[in-house]
């Protein structure tokens, strides 16, 4: 049985004063800023949003790879940089971004203000490297919209409880852009990025992959848990939790994308399966003997992420982001505990609301699995999604296997929301 573990989020209400109708928070990623020009390109769609009357929030992440060129230069100069100091480090990508899209938007005749993370309100946990928000005090932003400015946020980052300067994890900058628009009471919640939004599968590994128009949160929390790196999986549960809805589309085309939103029935009729997802950044573990709750007790004091979860007799088995994996080394190591990693495999899993009504779903994947001569060598479920462990080699092959399996290529495979 898989439980994809999801901590408690904090209750954002809208902040005073109301915001008006219009509002809308535009987030844009790292290959969306990534040089002068394309910097030019977002000032322009956020213009181009003001003038339709909209109050406008953009949150920006930090140029291309410029988070992990600080990563490395931190690593270059101390072999355990600390945390807080790494934070303080990693914040500034996405302050520079802010300030030279505002500076961008300037010169085409609009009035914008750039905003650090705490500058916005955006408060967290001491958590450094994987904090939490906790609170968004929104006053600047609204006093900015007030005054007709389009208003960019600094993704990514907050300033503590404690005071210090934090961030959010990787990906993070779509959580700092859900968790304005649940404060803003924002219409909408627009992810830009450099695909065109959420797809039956990686159209890297599957060329006939489709998009979606429309995901729930539900199955989209289950595929980014399971490998799809469009969204981060904190930022679905927020929106999830909050009532926002998701509209994950391309920077570069003016094409709709994918909406996340709550479930309907005309989603329901549609697509028994959403997606075929997939990762091989998860490091897999088998402990023997040892009391489930003395082992996640040791795991939570590490702060780290726990996905899949099998338990058969006294044996558990659990995976983990490869962020994560010395944590988890540690903490078994400090209870004496018998485990084994398992090595070179990768996790593909299909996802759908329709699972919750159609065991013979997980007969056809079974099947097509095996067509190809692949072997799981752990299954986890949960009620709209299967995970299979495969050898690492397989995985694009099982991939491709479960798309063709269960039709993902064709027309009807894609669902319409109300």
């Amino acid at each position: 049985m898989s439980r994809t573990a999801y901590e408690a989020l904090p209750t954002v209400e809208p902040a005073e004063p109301a915001a008006s109708v219009g509002t809308v928070v535009m987030k844009f990623g790292g290959t969306s800023v990534a040089d002068p020009e394309k910097i030019r390109r977002v000032a322009q769609r956020l213009v181009e949003a003001k003038g339709r009357g909209g109050r406008v929030v953009g949150v920006v992440s930090a140029m291309g790879h410029h988070t992990d060129e600080l990563v490395a230069l931190a690593h270059d100069v101390s072999a355990r940089p600390k945390p807080r100091e790494l934070d303080m480090l990693i914040s500034v990508g996405e302050r520079i971004s802010c300030a030279l899209v505002a500076m961008a938007i300037a010169d085409l005749g609009q009035d914008a203000i750039s905003l650090t993370g705490s500058q916005a309100g955006i408060v967290t946990d001491t958590s450094h490297g994987k904090a939490k928000i906790v609170d968004v005090r929104a006053r600047r932003i609204h006093e900015a919209l007030d005054e007709e400015k389009i208003v960019l946020v600094a993704g990514f980052q907050g300033v503590s409880t404690g005071y210090d300067i934090t961030t959010l994890g990787r990906g993070g900058s779509d959580t700092t852009a859900v968790a304005l628009a649940a404060a803003l009471g924002a219409d909408a919640c627009e992810i830009y990025t450099d695909v065109d939004g959420v797809f039956t599968a990686d159209p890297r590994v599957v060329p006939e992959a489709r998009k979606l128009h429309a995901v729930s949160y539900e199955e989209m929390l289950e595929m980014a848990a399971s490998g799809a790196k469009v969204l981060q999986l904190r930022s679905v549960e927020f929106a999830r939790n909050h009532g926002v809805q998701l509209h994950v589309r391309s920077t570069f085309t003016d094409e709709d994308g994918t909406w996340i939103r709550e479930e309907d029935e005309r989603m329901l009729e549609k697509a028994m399966i959403s997606g075929v997802t997939h990762t091989a950044d998860e490091a897999v573990f088998e402990v023997h003997d040892l009391d489930p709750a003395t082992l996640f007790d040791a795991v939570a004091e590490t702060g780290m992420s726990v996905d899949t979860l099998i338990q058969v007799g006294t044996t558990l088995v659990f995976s983990t982001p490869l962020e994560d994996r010395a944590d988890a080394e540690g903490a078994l190591a400090r209870l004496g505990a018998s485990w084994i990693e398992h090595t070179h495999l990768g996790k593909v899993s299909v996802a759908g609301a329709g699972l919750r009504s159609h065991p013979a779903v997980a007969a056809r994947a079974f099947a097509a699995l095996s067509g190809v001569g692949l072997k799981p060598s752990f299954v986890a479920a949960s009620p709209i999604r299967i995970a299979f462990f495969v050898p690492e080699e397989g995985v694009e092959q099982a991939v491709q296997a479960l798309h063709d399996a269960f039709e993902l290529g064709e027309p009807t495979a894609d669902r319409q929301h109300a």
